[in-house]
């Protein structure tokens, strides 16, 4: 059943188009949760293949042959389709080199045919040598489009003609060291969110100044402008110049160097929004978003705030987990035990991260577009980062007042998508368990071995979509077994070299769930996957190229037809 808002006369002009949108923005609406209201189609053939961001061979280049960059979800309205475009130079020393415009797609037949293009000014902050480059995404409301633009501006473009209605800027002056950082959210009454973060100074490595400042902005359905600093929405974080603890060196292997080890601490600089990620919006009207020191990845906050965008809650991401360390194999987590390859020093303390010597906390990696999802029973999952579980991650949960109410041991770089069904949910994620990483070191030897397989078979390399129940337990898993790395030619033919023996990382970032509980997803063997409740293959079909990838979304449009990325290439999937 489709959702309905009552809308008042002033803002009906707006509201009455708020939901004709088929995929109106990052995971398919404010909550996040990616779950359409019609079945997609099946995996049959592939009606479009449009190359939007012809820089991938100059990004593979400067990567080593992966491709380290967030792409927007294609955003579906009816015919229309509205898709990122990038163009300029690519170069590993600045994202700014760039250039990225948004397009109005329209169908023709089974043609998407080019019927406009905005350019904007928005860059992405940092570099290749800072993390992954940040995602650029817009957002679709009414008559409009909204556009990221330079200095913390947003753009209002017509859908009709891709004219500018007005450039919406909450701080009266374009500066050039404030940067849009997030997917904009749009709510059920037309309001949008998004977050925005000023540096310092720009150029050089973006850690090397302290942040000055981090803010969500709220645009009202009426255009009214408010904006609240993170600072205030943090109480209790460590200030700037606070002291943050770090980790012990490579010279004290194994860690943690003894039970009583501290590690050293550094300057914890600002607490700032980090980037990509999209405000989540609570049908209760809270916003959810999340912070982190600007120096230390590891202190962290889920934030909570109010309509009029003062504080509700903020919870913290560290101390939380106990799945560290191991003594004997009935031991919560993945780690080898101690002792052994891998494993923590000899009579460490059971549960500990090796890495701090404290219970596991998550980090909260700028290279991440993790996105808190807001569930039905007004539970919130928040995917983080951690090392010491071969850097899988961990999914957080928390409840509505902020309280911490477990994990899910995988939570890297996902925003997991939600199935309603028979009154309750289940929860969607990819689970990667990778296999050329360290349990907690990454530098070779005894202490930092990074063939997982060989040196933890008791948790093997693998790679899964996963559904899990509203306590965090498994349901259902579907494993990638492809073992073929394949191109597709010029000539469209497709050229396959076997040489994944334990299959490929699930690259979706955020997946589709249509109303049969079919889930949407690529994987980085360049196949999109719909797979079945229960965990069974409903069906694949190949794109472009089997690439190491930063994560890429997916979307659904209410005709059926599947919109899915692979290798800076725009694909469509259908049915016959």
């Amino acid at each position: 059943m489709r959702n309905f808002v009552f809308c008042t006369t002033i803002t009906i002009a707006l509201c009455s188009l708020t939901f004709a949108q088929d995929w109106p923005q990052w995971a398919l609406n404010a909550q996040h949760t990616g779950d359409v209201n019609v079945q997609g189609q099946s995996l049959t053939q592939t009606l479009v293949n449009i190359v939007y961001d012809p820089l991938v061979p100059q990004e593979q280049y400067w990567s080593g042959g992966d491709l380290l960059a967030h792409f927007q979800a294609p955003l579906v309205d009816g015919n229309d389709v509205y898709m990122v475009f990038k163009s300029g130079k690519y170069r590993p020393t600045s994202y700014a080199t760039q250039t990225w415009s948004e397009r109005k797609l329209s169908w023709h037949g089974t043609q998407l045919l080019t019927q406009w293009s905005f350019t904007t000014d928005w860059v992405a902050p940092g570099s290749l040598h800072d993390f992954w480059e940040p995602v650029f995404h817009p957002a679709l409301s009414g008559d409009s489009i909204y556009i990221p633009g330079a200095g913390g501006t947003i753009f209002q473009v017509r859908k009709s003609d891709g004219t500018v209605v007005r450039r919406l800027n909450p701080f009266g002056s374009v500066n050039p060291n404030t940067f849009t950082v997030s997917p904009i959210t749009v709510d059920a009454n037309g309001n949008l969110y998004y977050n925005v973060l000023r540096l310092s100074a720009t150029g050089g490595d973006f850690y090397d100044s302290d942040a000055k400042d981090s803010w969500l902005v709220k645009v009202s359905a009426l255009g009214t402008i408010s904006k609240v600093s993170y600072l205030t929405l943090t109480p209790g974080a460590p200030g700037p110049k606070g002291q943050c603890l770090t980790s012990f060196s490579n010279a004290q292997l194994p860690w943690p160097p003894s039970p009583t080890a501290v590690p050293p601490s550094s300057t914890c600089g600002t607490q700032r929004v980090a980037l990509n990620v999209a405000p989540a919006v609570a049908p209760d009207g809270t916003i959810y978003s999340a912070t982190r020191s600007h120096f230390n990845r590891r202190y962290g906050y889920l934030v909570a705030v109010n309509t009029d965008l003062t504080r509700k809650w903020n919870a913290t991401i560290r101390d939380r987990f106990n799945d560290g360390c191991r003594v004997v194999s009935t031991d919560a987590g993945i780690m080898p035990l101690n002792g052994e390859a891998g494993g923590c020093r000899i009579g460490s303390t059971v549960a500990v991260d090796p890495v701090t010597n404290r219970p596991g906390g998550g980090s909260i990696l700028d290279d991440s577009s993790a996105t808190p999802t807001v569930a039905p029973d007004g539970s919130v999952f928040f995917g983080v980062h951690t090392t010491y579980n071969y850097r899988q991650g961990q999914l957080m949960k928390f409840d509505h007042n902020g309280n911490y109410s477990g994990a899910y041991e995988f939570g890297w770089d996902t925003t997991p998508a939600i199935y309603p069904h028979n009154g309750t949910y289940s929860v969607v994620l990819k689970e990667n368990h990778y296999g050329d990483v360290g349990s907690y070191c990454n530098g070779g030897g005894f202490y930092c071995p990074t063939d997982r397989t060989a040196t933890n078979p008791s948790s093997p390399e693998a790679y899964f979509v996963t559904q899990l129940d509203p306590s965090l337990n498994v349901e259902w898993r579907f494993q990638n077994t492809n073992t073929l790395s394949c191109v597709r030619n010029p000539d469209n033919t497709v050229s396959c070299t076997s040489d994944h023996p334990n299959g490929f990382e699930w690259c979706v970032n955020a997946a589709v769930v249509d109303n049969n509980g079919t889930v949407y997803g690529n994987s980085e063997d360049g196949n999109l996957y719909a797979i079945s409740q229960g965990g069974t293959l409903s069906g694949n079909i190949f794109q472009q190229l089997a690439i190491g990838a930063a994560y890429t979304p997916t979307s659904l449009g209410q005709d059926g037809k599947i919109y899915t990325q692979n290798a800076g290439h725009l694909f469509v999937a259908a049915g016959p």
